[in-house]
């Protein structure tokens, strides 16, 4: 590797260990300020088989392509739109954290819980899943950071099938639990996520 492709190499992985640690080490230590340390699983670190799995997948892509194609990952214009997406991704859901408080929960609740209220207020006030939408901007975004053409797409492809399936499913127990309230909250608010109503 040429000094130019060692020192990208360098920034750009090392700001998507930065990024992925971040990620994961806030929603856990939020989930925990939110529900307690007993009502919280390593499952709030939001890490499974499939995510691992592209992860590894991301990594490789950009192993080969560093090698094979440098320029490729020489684009700097794109590896700092991707910066900007992975940080306005992060905002915009750790705002949705925040605001929903303990409303907020990794798992789709299936029970109403007293506490658990319709939150539309904050970012909710924009989208109806805020959380959903930052994760899909986080995660396209480390792809853009790294110059990976392939997991660009593939990422973005695999998070909104995801939240296509998902949303549905949630929305099914939040209209049994809040009602008109949230029927006419659903039209009204965009989910945030594309070509998802």
């Amino acid at each position: 590797m040429t000094e130019i492709s060692s020192y990208t190499a360098c920034r750009q992985l090392s700001q998507m260990f930065l990024a992925v640690a971040f990620f994961h080490s806030s929603e856990y230590i939020l989930a925990v300020a939110f529900h307690g340390r007993s009502n919280v699983t390593l499952k709030s670190l939001l890490i499974s088989k499939n995510y691992l799995l592209t992860m590894i997948f991301s990594f490789l892509e950009y192993g080969v392509e560093i090698v094979l194609f440098p320029g490729l990952k020489e684009h700097w214009w794109m590896s700092n739109t991707g910066l900007a997406l992975v940080v306005i991704g992060e905002i915009i859901r750790k705002s949705a954290i925040i605001t929903a408080g303990r409303a907020f929960t990794h798992l789709i609740k299936v029970h109403h819980e007293e506490h658990h209220r319709l939150v539309t207020h904050g970012v909710y006030r924009f989208v109806r899943h805020p959380g959903y939408s930052g994760f899909l901007i986080w995660s396209v975004g480390t792809q853009i950071m790294l110059c990976n053409p392939i997991s660009t797409v593939a990422f973005a492809t695999v998070v909104w099938k995801f939240f296509a399936e998902r949303i549905p499913y949630e929305e099914y127990f939040l209209k049994w639990f809040f009602g008109s309230d949230y029927e006419e909250y659903g039209r009204q608010v965009h989910s945030g996520v594309p070509f998802v109503k």
